[in-house]
């Protein structure tokens, strides 16, 4: 399988079957898109297919600091800028809708906004604040079943900020214990509602959440990133791991969303991996460790179908060309992945070769 032949789903034409993994880097001054984030986005435009980093579709979804949101119009234009640059290089480009849910600290929210879940349950640990630096996660207050159609609602208005804005679709947060995954997994999802419970029941937020958006905006301009078995943020692995994500999958399926992006594929096992994509039917992207010659065995074997890179993207704003050519990658530097400015951003060298 070679990763440089273009790919086509969901009405779109890839120029090749590299994916640009979102990534935070928490650049987004006063949580709106800028310049500097436009000429990152813009270097790494041979992508096949760029997804930004995760953006809250509301005040409540701020979770980090610094990072963009989608829910006002100076984030509409700021990220007009971004799709403009991205779009002149070949890559389609997919905004991330991230809402943190209990993954945030007052510190990082605007006034008025507060950290919610669906259960009262802290996630272990501390984040950074620009104001006080580490501090302890607070105690998200939980949801009720009538609050809960106002937030799907959020996300739908975010998409639609989103196509207004210039990209060519979004990529729903289901993955890395936020919002999403948060009533995926029965260790932070108590709740005896229609949400809470049974794994059909604690699958109901996100596929309410990725109908409401495939309806705003059309469901070949939806898609959606899972984690399973994952543990970051706090997340408890359980049992009913693969029969709940299979399931996921064969109703995200009958959506008919763009496609299906698993974090860390070698985590979740081809088992796993085989049924999901069956079950989905469509699209699948596979991310983790990869570097060419192991996306092309994973796409060979039938694992997915377009390969995204992460730290190796950050470092290596011509990727694509790099791995074409057999060039040396640049290392990233992790104490710059934060951090505001250009250091660590858009000083990446390219290779100089065509």
């Amino acid at each position: 399988m070679n990763l440089f032949e273009p790919y086509n789903f969901g009405g779109l034409r890839l120029q090749n079957r590299i994916v640009m993994a979102p990534m935070t880097r928490s650049r987004a001054i006063g949580n709106v898109p800028n310049d500097l984030m436009a000429q990152y986005y813009g270097q790494r435009s041979s992508a096949g297919l760029i997804v930004t980093e995760g953006t809250a579709p509301s005040p409540n979804g701020l979770g980090y600091a610094r990072i963009p949101g989608a829910f006002s119009e100076a984030q509409v234009s700021g990220w007009k800028k971004i799709t403009a640059a991205a779009h002149k290089g070949g890559a389609k480009i997919f905004l991330q809708l991230m809402h943190t849910g209990r993954v945030t600290h007052p510190a990082n929210l605007s006034p008025g906004a507060e950290a919610v879940a669906p259960s009262a349950i802290a996630a272990p640990g501390q984040m950074w604040t620009d104001q006080a630096g580490m501090q302890d996660f607070p105690v998200p207050r939980a949801l009720e079943t009538s609050e809960i159609p106002a937030v799907i609602a959020e996300f739908a208005h975010a998409a639609e900020n989103a196509v207004r804005a210039g990209f060519d679709g979004i990529e729903l947060h289901g993955a890395n214990g936020y919002l999403i995954e948060q009533f995926i997994n029965p260790g932070t999802n108590q709740r005896t509602d229609a949400y809470g419970g049974a794994l059909e029941n604690r699958n109901r937020f996100a596929l309410e959440v990725a109908a409401a958006v495939a309806k705003t905006i059309g469901a070949g301009k939806s898609a959606i990133r899972l984690s399973p078995f994952n543990t970051f943020n706090g997340m408890p692995e359980y049992a009913e791991t693969p029969e709940q994500y299979e399931q996921l999958a064969k109703e995200l399926g009958k959506l008919e969303l763009a496609y299906i992006h698993l974090v860390n594929y070698t985590r979740i096992g081809e088992t796993l991996n085989r049924a999901m994509k069956k079950a989905f039917g469509g699209t699948v992207i596979v991310n983790g460790g990869l570097d060419r010659q192991k996306a092309e065995a994973a796409l060979a074997a039938g694992l997915g179908d377009l390969a995204a890179y992460a730290s190796r993207f950050l470092a290596n704003p011509d990727l694509p060309l790099r791995f074409k050519k057999e060039l040396p990658l640049n290392a990233p530097n992790p104490d710059t992945f934060y951090t505001p400015g250009e250091q660590g951003y858009i000083d990446y060298p390219s290779a100089g070769v065509t």
